[in-house]
This record gives structure tokens, sequence and C-alpha cells, in this order.
């Protein structure tokens, strides 16, 4: 059916999809390539640069006196998928989409949390300047669960927030607001 107004067929219309998880998917297979290098590649740095230091990846730079959980590299290649996806919503997003300071914090402070999520709690000189040793056993490392969780809450908010805005755009200025408008040029 053609649209009166633009003389445009409906189907070819972008529709935003609201919220269902498949108008995500379907979303996310009309990506463009540049989307998905910039999505990959965060990620890989994600793993990187939180597992090194955290020392999920060993190395001799850094050591970790407790061994990590099992449920630390599940977080951590989520939380990077989800980061990576995340930062892909600033590259080539379509003109006129209103962009969201709210969830572009969400994704940073995920991003950040995972990091505490999956450190070792005595490793952490913040921790242990806050706690102590005996401080960051009894009550940070039980709360390390709680802070994956949080993390990847955080994330999937920030990517729901940015997918849903993408195909926003604002409102036409009224042709009759130009005749509103004072003219400030003598």
């Amino acid at each position: 059916m053609r649209d009166q107004r633009t003389g445009t067929d409906e189907s070819s219309r972008r529709v935003p999809w609201r919220g269902k998880l498949a108008g995500l998917g379907a979303d996310l297979r009309h990506w463009p390539s540049r989307r998905w290098w910039v999505a990959v590649a965060t990620a890989l740095f994600t793993v990187v640069f939180i597992a090194i230091p955290t020392d999920l990846i060993d190395t001799p730079l850094f050591s970790r006196e407790i061994p990590p959980t099992g449920w630390s590299w599940p977080v951590l290649i989520l939380s990077a998928v989800l980061a990576g996806l995340v930062t892909a919503t600033y590259v080539a997003h379509p003109a006129g989409a209103t962009s969201s300071r709210a969830a572009g914090r969400a994704g940073m402070a995920g991003w950040l949390v995972t990091f505490f999520a999956v450190g070792c709690p005595v490793c952490n000189k913040l921790v242990l300047l806050a706690l102590g040793t005996t401080g960051a056993m009894q009550f940070f490392e039980p709360v390390q669960p709680y802070l994956a969780a949080a993390s990847i809450v955080l994330l999937i908010w920030a990517l729901y927030a940015r997918m849903t805005r993408e195909y926003s755009c604002r409102l036409p200025a009224r042709a009759d607001a130009a005749a509103e408008v004072p003219d400030l040029v003598h």
C-alpha cells in the first residue's frame, strides 16, 4: 500500500523493533559490516583489557591469590559481547537518531563493574584499601556474583536503550513556525 504523503511503499519503511526480540535480531542482521567489525574489535579488546589485569589470562605482569571462579569466563565473554554491541551502536547510526547519555553511562558502568566482578577480591588495590584483606574475603567476595549480574543487566539495558532509540527521530519543524520567529537581523 502506498503512503499518500510521501509516495513510498509502506513495506519499505523501516519500523523500529519496539522491544521484540525477533525485531532486534532483524535489526542486527541489517547492520553494516563496519558496525560488526567495531563490535568484534571492542569485544576482543574488552576480554584482553579485563582478563590480563584480573589474571584470567596468566601473564608474568599480574598474579592472583585466589583462583578464578567458574563463572568468571562466561561473565567476561558475555559482558564483552554486550559491550561490543553497545559500542557498535555508536557507529554509523541513522541520521536523526537521538542519543541517550544515560544509555552510554550504563554501558560504561556495566563494563567497569565487570572488571570488579571477575577480579580477585584480595588482588584489587581499591578493595584492599577500603576493606582490608579480611573484609575483601568476607564482604567483597560474596558480592561478586551480584556485581556480575549487575554488569550484564546494565549492558543489556544500554543495548536496549540504544537499539530502541536508533530509528527514532525528532519531529520535523512546523512549516508555520518560521513565520513565528521574529526577524533578528535588521
